[in-house]
């Protein structure tokens, strides 16, 4: 199972943050790669830097040949095209598409993003090291792959996202 995170919460080119991500589920749905379900957009509080707008997230199950580093590359034209600035970390954004998991595949590919932007190197880790710890992904996985385990802890998404109930950051405001 091959599970992307997406996000935005600024208007970009391809209009509000909810629309944005609609498309960006329909770009998502081609060129070798095909949708077989996403979830409810879930409003969210802000996850990292607390000072910015509201979060709309959601979670797609996706099917594709492309290996991970190619299929994360593809994710990051995407982002490009949307008009995604990568220049502050856990800032506002157009569009965010992480790749959460990939056919239980676990990568140990930590490099510092300073050192990532130096060798033009896409850093990789997988499973999503961030998975345990966000409402915003845990909800819309519990949703659309109820029976998705960790593949490192074998816990399933509604197993971790009990201990979070009590966060502030990265909370699920409302379903839109």
């Amino acid at each position: 199972m091959i599970l992307l995170g997406l996000g935005s919460n600024k208007p970009g080119p391809w209009g509000t943050p909810l629309e944005t991500l609609i498309r960006a589920v329909g770009e998502l749905d081609c060129g070798g790669l095909s949708v077989e379900a996403a979830s409810s957009w879930y409003s969210s509080a802000p996850f990292g830097r607390i000072d910015q707008a509201a979060f709309v997230n959601g979670v797609v199950r996706i099917h594709t040949h492309l290996p991970p580093f190619a299929l994360l590359s593809r994710c990051h034209e995407i982002e490009r095209r949307s008009g995604r600035d990568r220049r502050l970390r856990w800032g506002p954004r157009t569009l965010d598409i992480d790749l959460l998991t990939y056919h239980d595949v676990v990568i140990h590919n930590r490099v510092s993003h300073r050192e990532s932007a130096l060798r033009k190197f896409i850093p990789l880790v997988l499973p999503h090291p961030g998975i345990a710890l966000r409402p915003f992904v845990l909800s819309p996985i519990e949703e659309i792959a109820p029976f998705w385990h960790h593949p490192i802890t074998g816990k399933t998404a509604r197993m971790m996202s009990t201990r979070l109930k009590l966060q502030s950051q990265g909370a699920i405001l409302k379903i839109l």
